[in-house]
């Protein structure tokens, strides 16, 4: 994918939008001194060219009771283009998994779990992780404490 050409108007509005994705055009306008059928017309273009994939709402997992968060690292037994593919299909249906990337390095994929506690967090390994046919080895950490975790690029 290449990399889109935005202007400093451009960078201000998604750097808004990533504090605050219900922002309306009159209060982007506010923001980045542009008229809010200016703004409209960008966010559009910036939609439109993918830059801006979607809007969400940031959503606080331990107040909702999601207290246990993991990092996993994943080890296959063997790779071809089949079984990485429904490895891949498996994570994505896994609702315990948060995020997933294919990763260089010493593991094949890096996941991010959260669940409730510990329990819930054994019987996902166990019954499912750990029992799929694909894979050879898995390794966890439990996080502590969450030093940083900023979901928004620095437009600078």
């Amino acid at each position: 994918m290449r990399e889109m050409k935005i202007d400093e108007f451009d960078r201000g509005i998604l750097t808004a939008l990533q504090m605050d994705a219900s922002l309306t055009n009159a209060q982007l306008s506010e923001i980045v001194n542009l008229s809010a059928s200016q703004c409209s017309r960008r966010r559009v273009a910036l939609e439109q060219q993918g830059i801006i994939q979607g809007y969400s709402a940031i959503l606080n997992a331990e107040a909702l009771g999601f207290g246990m968060r993991a990092i996993t690292r994943v080890n296959l037994m063997r790779h071809n283009v089949g079984i990485d593919e429904e490895f891949a299909t498996f994570l994505d249906r896994q609702p315990q998994v948060r995020t997933a990337y294919s990763v260089s390095g010493d593991a094949d994929y890096v996941i991010e779990i959260h669940v409730r506690d510990l329990n819930e967090f054994a019987e996902f390994m166990h019954q499912k992780l750990l029992v799929h046919p694909a894979v050879g080895q898995v390794r966890s950490e439990i996080v502590l404490k969450t030093m940083k975790d900023k979901r928004h690029l620095a437009l600078g």
